[in-house]
């Protein structure tokens, strides 16, 4: 039992260690042994659990991915009207993205870099199912623009990134009205304009 917890331990060092370099060096500039060093681990120990680096950076962009969206979708119920579920996801994205920052920092990174493969791209797409399936209801009872699901998250999520960015520089601080000046906007931005 103590060896398992020691594996799970070390395990999860890696992966924090390599949150925290990729945030603050980008990918390039993240070597195994940085991490490694990190983590305190031996470089060796990586190997354990990771085949090599992009199989580090591919598992932890899922496993942040995973929680993201479970944050996310936590109060969130199918049932709820277009409007109040996506008001609902969306303030918990916020949340997570305000007050995650190392995690949220880790998905803008990964969301903008060729160093996550196809696979692992697709894996982080299907946590966002709740969210995709509430589009296109919305689509469908014509309340959510008939647009492309990238489009969609392009103008209602991404602005959550640059809003985290520009606060974690101390350029600009969110309060609950800037909340909701952006939530207005987003939604505005993915609703059929009657």
């Amino acid at each position: 039992m103590v060896k398992l917890q020691k594996s799970i331990d070390k395990r999860n060092a890696l992966v924090k260690a390599t949150i925290e370099l990729v945030n603050n060096n980008g990918f390039h500039a993240t070597p195994m042994s940085k991490i490694a060093k990190m983590a305190n681990v031996s470089p060796a120990t990586i190997y354990l659990y990771f085949e090599n680096k992009q199989d580090l950076v591919n598992k932890t962009y899922i496993e942040v991915k995973e929680e993201y969206t479970k944050y996310a979708f936590a109060t969130y119920n199918a049932s709820m009207s277009v409007k109040e579920g996506f008001k609902i996801i969306w303030y918990r994205i916020a949340d997570f993205k305000l007050n995650d920052c190392e995690n949220a920092m880790f998905l803008a990174q990964c969301d903008n870099t060729p160093m996550i493969d196809e696979p692992s791209r697709q894996e982080g797409i299907k946590h966002l199912q709740p969210l995709l399936d509430l589009w296109e209801r919305g689509k469908k009872e014509g309340i959510i623009k008939p647009i492309s699901d990238y489009l969609l998250y392009a103008y209602a999520i991404n602005p959550l990134s640059f809003l985290m960015i520009m606060q974690k520089r101390g350029s600009f601080n969110l309060n609950d009205t800037h909340l909701d000046e952006a939530f207005q906007a987003a939604w505005s931005s993915i609703k059929v304009n009657n």
